[in-house]
């Protein structure tokens, strides 16, 4: 390649490094993630020769993959770090994305990369994202991946913060570890967002696919059925939606530790209350505590979950479906590996 003969490279920061091997080990479409890392890597860090958008736009996938690498190793050995001719991390990762999906050839020129993670690893602290925990990790031959949620090995379609937030919690007290499991959690921010997310995941995702809507949301599970793959499994609620599923005693113990300062809560109209939610925007504005936001109402829920008595069957039965689709599919499969 004639434009590598003579270049100038702006070195990347710790910082800058740490944050571009973050967004490339991220569960993301492989091909996106790594185009636009690529290329603003290359457009802010290349010197000379600069190449304009359309340039970058016109590259071959191997050239764009050999100048960010370029661009990484330069920038690590400008921080005194040492390069080696160790690249098991870049087949694990080759193999890993490949697990996951199902990639075009062109994509898998972008995976054919020479970023040396074996002199990146090297930066990783203890504080640092669980991506790039387990980034570290695959540098042994035999590595752990208990409790790092990588690499993910099932998809949680939901529609809000409030299952993304609790779902864990609930299912550490029935003794499974939704990290040891590899069980990823999107919350889409709403029903219909959750069907775009599974059209777009079902036709290049590997993984099987959990997905939990409200009870309202029958119209949605129409729209999906069309599409569901044997690997996958949707739960409709079977009433209301998920905070409808929390039992009134956690909510109560949730609700006296958010007004402790104030006074008892009062569980008049609880157990008797058509939606939860409603019942909590009514408690917290005649309180006068503060708008009721179901984000931090997840957060302090959390908090109060002591035991398996604060989890109702149904949250239990969820648990049990999304144990069962992982324990039968079919994601351990090796990739078929690529020269480095």
């Amino acid at each position: 390649m004639d434009m590598l003969e003579k270049f100038k490279i702006k070195p990347l920061t710790k910082e800058q490094l740490i944050t571009s091997i973050d967004r490339l080990t991220r569960f993301k479409d492989t091909e996106t993630k790594y185009l636009r890392v690529f290329k603003e890597l290359i457009s802010n860090n290349l010197i000379t020769p600069k190449l304009k958008k359309i340039d970058l736009d016109n590259l071959d996938y191997t050239e764009l993959a050999e100048l960010a690498s370029i661009i990484i190793n330069t920038s690590l050995k400008e921080l005194g770090i040492e390069l080696s001719n160790n690249y098991i991390i870049n087949q694990k990762l080759y193999d890993y994305e490949n697990s996951v999906f199902s990639l075009s050839e062109n994509t898998n020129k972008l995976l054919k990369n020479k970023i040396n993670y074996h002199a990146f690893i090297t930066l990783i602290s203890e504080e640092a994202p669980i991506n790039l925990k387990w980034l570290k990790s695959l540098q042994d031959v035999l590595h752990p991946t208990y409790d790092l949620l990588y690499p993910v090995k099932t998809v949680l379609l939901c529609e809000g913060i409030t299952e993304e937030t609790l779902l864990p919690e609930f299912a550490k007290l029935c003794k499974y570890n939704f990290n040891e499991h590899g069980i990823y959690i999107i919350s889409a921010g709403g029903k219909n967002q959750v069907v775009k997310y599974f059209y777009k995941f079902s036709q290049n995702l590997k993984l099987p696919i959990f997905v939990l809507l409200d009870n309202d949301a029958k119209d949605n599970f129409e729209e999906i059925k069309p599409r569901l793959r044997p690997i996958d499994k949707v739960h409709l609620l079977k009433c209301g939606e998920f905070e409808d599923l929390l039992p009134d005693h956690l909510i109560i113990k949730t609700l006296n530790y958010a007004t402790k300062n104030i006074s008892i809560a009062s569980s008049d109209g609880l157990e008797t209350c058509s939606s939860k939610v409603e019942f909590l925007e009514e408690f917290f504005k005649h309180r006068g505590i503060h708008e009721f936001k179901k984000a931090e109402f997840a957060q302090l829920v959390k908090q109060n979950i002591s035991s398996e008595d604060d989890i109702s069957d149904e949250i239990k039965e969820i648990i049990l479906e999304l144990k069962s689709l992982v324990n039968n599919s079919q994601t351990n499969k090796k990739g078929t590996g690529a020269p480095f």
